[in-house]
């Protein structure tokens, strides 16, 4: 409190012109999200923190930086993002999102916690405060996500739960999905009260409800949601008091859909906020990050200072920190994008609390992360692990079974049910017909269980494709044309201790490795880019024609996304919440 008090002191003094400041931004036109209007002015820093605004006092500063009349805009914010899906550390992703001009991360870092728990969840944010970004922690409010029907590594109870939510670096209760709600389930419900009590905000994750389970899931207090895939379903959560998460990630790109329809409706968007869930780190460097959404919805028309909002204030409010981030104006820090004009969201400066970390697209210091070591080792395989644990055995001649049906740029999915030929007492893949097998292998050492079902979507023609990055249990999930091919890679993710791998006729094509909890690279974000790109060609030489297959796998077997997931216990019928038989009868 004494060191919070002397700073404070400082601030004020150098507010009123009688100490001198630490920078002094000048010749720059600041974009005032609170009158949506853009006036020229210069800033006074201390300590990181806005202290004044065109004071009328002569200012001295131990440094000054000319900002050659370009538009001075909050740093851009992530509203709901998991760090692992980009398969970077931190460290690495700063080089990648921070010239995009992003300064903070809202992090539900349930894929760590699923894999190692409440260690591994401190050692992804533990150097949170040397970053050139800055995170604030979704607590994970389901590890497991689906209890009882997947094995994971760790598990967040209540206690757990509640001693995050209770440190500053929480801003809320991670998203929660509706199995857990619906059910009254008072695990859930403590947390839920938990996250209450210390005055944060409950992120919701409502795919796929009616009105009325809408409002029982708005009675809980879930108060946002990034699942809405068309206009209408983004409407229903506002009038309800949900506010909407536009995605746009690698596998889930939602913006252009919902955007025409905020536009064509003339719908008020201070309650719609801007996230990218999960996107790859080579989409990142061509694309953008939140810039990324920004832009393209300035392009199909929203006014350019209403989408910065919504990737700005909007969310700062949304979580209860807009006294701190989120607006350009005193007591706030000093997290600052300066661009050449508000139509075209290309960041020629970024600060950081008061510091330049990025200048025309290159961050100005590299970063490393030192990891413990626990965390290299976390992909255990049965010893008994074997090529038949891939065999759906069945008697007769033909069997019909359950498929997972791939929606296109979507991570929901819809079941059909098709007829397999039965050889030797197996189960065959369809090729023809795109029917391949879908596998997840629980890779934590403590059962060996084999899930094995069915899928369309992939379109391989030989080979398999695997990875240990398998939404949000993180076994080893496999797609493959034959049962040797999905073995192979299997273990060699085991011997990366985590990896994107793809395999064809008993050869490793190509591995990206993920040693950091299997999923993680140490790697640098452009060697990590790289190593994708040549992944992704290897893959559409196996026949797929997916844009980002490795993101697609990860998610397709997800157990809490309508209309079937895959665990290492089985077939799961999400909205059932059970696990059900992937043959239905034979003949």
């Amino acid at each position: 409190m004494k060191e919070q008090l002397q700073a404070l002191v400082q601030e004020l003094r150098t507010a009123s012109g009688q100490e001198p400041a630490d920078l002094h931004v000048t010749n720059v036109h600041i974009l005032d999200v609170f009158t949506d209007t853009v006036y020229p002015g210069s800033l006074v820093i201390k300590n990181g923190k806005i202290v004044a605004i065109n004071p009328g006092w002569h200012v001295q500063a131990r440094e000054s930086f000319d900002g050659q009349g370009m538009y001075a805009v909050p740093g851009f914010m992530d509203a709901h993002v998991h760090i692992e899906t980009t398969l970077l550390t931190p460290e690495a992703l700063a080089s990648a999102i921070v010239p995009w001009g992003t300064t903070t991360m809202f992090v539900d870092a349930m894929e760590i916690a699923n894999v190692a728990g409440l260690e591994g969840l401190k050692a992804l944010v533990h150097n949170n405060a040397s970053l050139p970004f800055r995170i604030y922690l979704e607590v994970p409010s389901r590890v497991p996500t689906a209890p009882g029907l997947e094995t994971t590594g760790g598990v967040l109870g209540v206690e757990e739960v509640t001693e995050l939510l209770g440190s500053d670096l929480a801003a809320s209760l991670g998203e929660l999905d509706p199995s857990k709600v619906l059910s009254s389930r008072e695990e859930y419900l403590a947390k839920i009260l938990s996250a209450r009590a210390n005055g944060k905000v409950c992120n919701g994750h409502a795919i796929g409800l009616d009105w009325d389970k809408l409002n029982v899931y708005a009675a809980a207090g879930l108060s946002d949601c990034h699942e809405s895939v068309v206009y209408e379903e983004l409407f229903e959560r506002l009038r309800l008091g949900i506010k909407a998460l536009i995605r746009e990630g690698s596998t889930e790109r939602n913006l252009e859909e919902l955007m025409k329809g905020v536009i064509a409706h003339n719908l008020p968007t201070e309650n719609l906020l801007f996230c990218t869930d999960d996107k790859h780190v080579n989409d990142i460097f061509a694309e953008g990050h939140i810039s990324y959404n920004i832009q393209k919805a300035i392009d199909l028309g929203l006014e350019p200072i209403t989408a910065i909002k919504m990737a700005t204030i909007n969310i700062a409010k949304h979580f209860r920190l807009d006294h701190q981030i989120g607006a350009i104006a005193p007591g706030r820090y000093a997290d600052l994008v300066l661009l050449e004009s508000l139509e075209q969201i290309k960041p020629v400066y970024v600060f950081k609390q008061g510091q330049l970390v990025a200048e025309r697209g290159q961050l100005k210091k590299e970063l490393t992360g030192k990891y413990p070591e626990f965390l290299n080792s976390t992909v255990k395989l049965s010893p008994d692990f074997k090529p038949a644990d891939f065999a759906v055995p069945a008697s007769g001649k033909q069997a019909k079974v359950r498929v997972i049906n791939l929606y296109p740029d979507q991570i929901i999915n819809f079941t059909t049910e098709e007829w397999l030929e039965i050889k030797n007492g197996q189960v065959q893949i369809d090729v023809e017909k795109d029917i391949l097998k879908l596998a997840v292998v629980e890779r934590y050492g403590k059962n060996g269980w084999v899930g094995v079902g069915f899928v369309r979507g992939f379109k391989l023609n030989s080979g398999a494709l695997a990875s240990s990055v398998s939404h949000d249990h993180h076994n080893i999930v496999i797609v493959g044309t034959n049962d040797q091919d999905m073995y192979l890679a299997a273990r060699e993710i085991e011997r990366n201790q985590g990896a994107f791998v793809a395999v064809r006729n008993g050869k490793v094509l190509g591995t990206l490795p993920l040693p950091i909890a299997g999923l993680m690279s140490p790697l640098p974000a452009v060697q990590v880019m790289e190593q994708i790109n040549k992944l992704n060609e290897v893959a559409k030489v196996l026949g797929t024609d997916l844009p980002a297959p490795f993101m697609t796998l990860s998610f397709v077997s997800l157990p809490t996304v309508p209309e079937l997931g895959l665990t290492d216990q089985g077939l799961i019928d999400v909205l059932g919440h059970c696990v059900i038989p992937v043959i239905i009868e034979t003949a």
